[in-house]
């Protein structure tokens, strides 16, 4: 029996995903959050595949354990550029330097994620997951935006979640400052944020030779959450972690998405993996999607630059 619309989600997860072998040598590959999880496993995958990666991270040591491991296994240029992206002047900092050092991009994978069970604000005044998860990467592909199209071919993978589908998003309340706060749902709005903002750009982008698509990375374990506290992380630990799978199909879906010939021109979609599937509805909503594309801009001061 088809499943509704609405929960082909759960049926998408167990199709057989498909692959690439297509090299990415001599491609410049930008990782975000690449030293754990869903960003360590796309950036080995890439550097397997002959990409020459350029790591944004927070965590200098761990980028630097992982940049020496990619150097040494598969013999290309990894460079490491740390950025908290819970702070927004990190995040323009990070791309000055992206910039300055790269003339050339292929693909930016916006991977850097954050869930909390509990309300926090950045050192600007930004919910944090809201900032980490959508204002950060909506910034930072911004300003990359104009050496990507000047690349171009050229693609902007964002990593999303069936997340989004726990909805929250309030455009009158976006520091949760007025509800009581719940993690799933602030986890939700954050995502649904960044698809309807993908949906924008991917239109502006029409005719311009890059691609923007997002993507479900899959019930995989990784350490997202685990910044909370002592009960989140046992649970997320002894118990959650034994039903999720391994990681490892996130990088290789990322692959496909970043490699594969066939995507050179598909933008605009969400996939499961590499199966492309419907959103939520409220995700699909181009009214709200204006209205938050223009709101984003104002809160990470694009509005002003423009």
């Amino acid at each position: 029996m088809k499943l509704p619309e609405e929960l082909q989600f759960i049926a998408n997860a167990r199709k057989p995903q498909k692959t690439t072998d297509a090299s990415m040598h001599g491609r410049v590959c930008i990782v975000t959050g690449a030293t754990s999880g869903v960003g360590y496993h796309a950036a080995k995958c890439l550097a397997q595949a002959g990409a020459d990666l350029v790591m944004v991270c927070r965590n200098g040591e761990k980028a630097g354990i992982f940049q020496q491991e990619l150097q040494r296994e598969f013999h290309i240029r990894v460079d490491v550029v740390l950025a908290d992206f819970s702070c927004l002047a990190e995040v323009r900092s990070a791309a000055e330097s992206i910039l300055a050092r790269y003339p050339h991009i292929d693909v930016l994978i916006n991977n850097a994620g954050v869930h909390h069970t509990s309300r926090q604000l950045t050192d600007e005044g930004y919910e944090t997951v809201f900032c980490v998860n959508h204002l950060a990467p909506f910034l930072f592909t911004r300003l990359l935006l104009p050496r990507l199209i000047e690349s171009a071919p050229a693609r902007i993978i964002q990593v999303n979640s069936q997340g989004h589908r726990f909805g929250g998003l309030d455009l009158s309340d976006l520091d949760w400052g007025r509800r009581r706060y719940k993690g799933l749902q602030s986890y939700g709005a954050s995502k649904t944020a960044q698809l309807l903002t993908a949906w924008k750009l991917a239109e502006e982008l029409e005719g311009s030779g890059v691609t923007i698509n997002a993507m479900h990375p899959g019930e995989v374990r990784t350490n997202i959450g685990m910044n909370n506290g002592l009960l989140y992380r046992l649970y997320q630990r002894y118990l959650l972690w034994w039903v999720l799978k391994d990681p490892e199909i996130s990088g290789k879906a990322i692959y496909y998405l970043a490699a594969a010939p066939e995507m050179e021109k598909v933008s605009g979609k969400f996939f499961n993996l590499t199966i492309e599937e419907k959103p939520a509805c409220h995700a699909l909503d181009r009214t709200i999607g204006n209205r938050i594309w223009t709101i984003s801009e104002q809160l990470t001061g694009l509005a002003c630059a423009d």
